[in-house]
């Protein structure tokens, strides 16, 4: 039974292994984009003067889902990220209030030709 235990946990740790190594690449690939949101979001804050309100959800999300992966690739959880989980949730910014577009107002309809 030991052999056979022992061999389980040896297979599970190769596994773990290659989940690493997956994710270590989708790391990479994510802090490129990270980077990309980075200087979107500089770029939006100094022509609008208020940061973009996508782009404050979606670097939150981004930044989290980041610290899942590390979580996992320490060992501090045994949890798989996207997409074995669910994409994180992006939190209330703590910072600067995002810049607001006010919906466009709807063209005044006409009636129906009268005839």
């Amino acid at each position: 039974m030991s052999d056979e235990n022992q061999e389980l946990q040896r297979e599970s740790i190769l596994l773990r292994i290659l989940w690493m190594l997956l994710f270590a690449i989708v790391w990479q690939l994510a802090e490129l984009l990270l980077g990309a949101v980075v200087l979107l979001q500089l770029g939006y804050r100094l022509f609008y003067g208020a940061p973009n309100a996508g782009l404050l959800g979606f670097g939150d999300s981004l930044s989290q889902y980041l610290a899942q992966i590390g979580r996992f690739g320490t060992f501090n959880s045994d949890e798989k990220p996207w997409p074995f989980a669910d994409w994180p949730i992006p939190q209330a910014p703590k910072g600067e209030a995002p810049h607001v577009l006010e919906p466009a107002a709807h063209p005044a309809r006409d009636e129906e030709p009268k005839l």
